[in-house]
């Protein structure tokens, strides 16, 4: 089953989402396009069967709307990934360097979940919690 909805991203420092999105959160890429002066022009990450799509900060039509967390103000979308293992992946984010916001913590609609910032700032949601299979 493939995802219909991908959300979208951008970095100050797309370059550095690559690696770091596979370290700290265990992304793998699926596609990345490298534009001749090194700056991440597209990049697409899959995580089980969902996907993100992320690239460089630019001046540009889309830009106008869509801007790096980094770039100041308070984020407008946070992004949630189902994982296995709450804690693990939690551990895993904190060593890679992303700043702990909520600890783990069970929910009182199942499952389990914690929130993390990313090295510029986008909000990220981890947990057990599946809505596709819940009753």
């Amino acid at each position: 089953m493939s995802s219909r909805v991908i959300p979208s991203l951008r970095y100050r420092d797309a370059k550095r989402a690559v690696n770091w999105l596979q370290d700290g959160f265990g992304f793998t890429p699926h596609l990345v396009i490298e534009g001749d002066d090194g700056r991440i022009e597209h990049a697409q990450f899959t995580y089980g069967s969902g996907m993100i799509m992320f690239g460089s900060s630019r001046e540009g039509e889309y830009d106008e709307f869509v801007a790096a967390g980094a770039d100041g103000g308070r984020a407008t979308i946070g992004l949630y990934v189902v994982v296995n293992d709450v804690d693990a992946h939690a551990d895993t984010a904190r060593a890679a360097g992303a700043e702990i916001v909520m600890e783990p913590e069970d929910q009182d609609y199942g499952g389990r979940l914690y929130t993390c910032l990313d090295f510029e700032g986008n909000v990220w949601s981890f947990g057990s919690y599946n809505p596709w299979h819940a009753d």
